[in-house]
């Protein structure tokens, strides 16, 4: 993945993770799996957890903290009112751009 593509990813990664966070809990690890297994492969663990905490401070997530069986508890993230206003802002602010990204590249044929 280019500095272009990684430049462009960080202004949209939060609506992503909010996305991902739609009626399912997850932890910083199964957000970055998540992230993962829809090709998003280049974005690295610290990233994902810079951006959770930036969400957190914000007040677009519910953090629960669980038992694990390994370490320290695990935060537990879930996507709450703020949240899903956010992310309904985000989605209409990428309708926006790509319908105008789109248009521009037709005329630039």
């Amino acid at each position: 993945m280019g500095k272009q593509m990684t430049e462009m990813l960080k202004g949209t990664l939060e609506g992503i993770v909010l996305a991902l966070l739609t009626g399912k809990a997850a932890y910083g690890y199964e957000i970055t799996t998540l992230l993962r297994e829809r090709g998003f492969t280049e974005i690295a663990e610290g990233t994902v957890y810079a951006l959770l905490v930036r969400i957190e401070q914000k007040g677009l997530v519910d953090v629960e903290k669980r038992p694990s069986e390994k370490g320290p508890p695990r935060k537990v993230y879930t996507l709450n009112a703020q949240g899903k206003t956010e992310l309904n802002e985000f989605w209409n602010t990428w309708s926006f751009l790509s319908e105008r990204l789109e248009q521009l590249r037709k005329e630039g044929n």
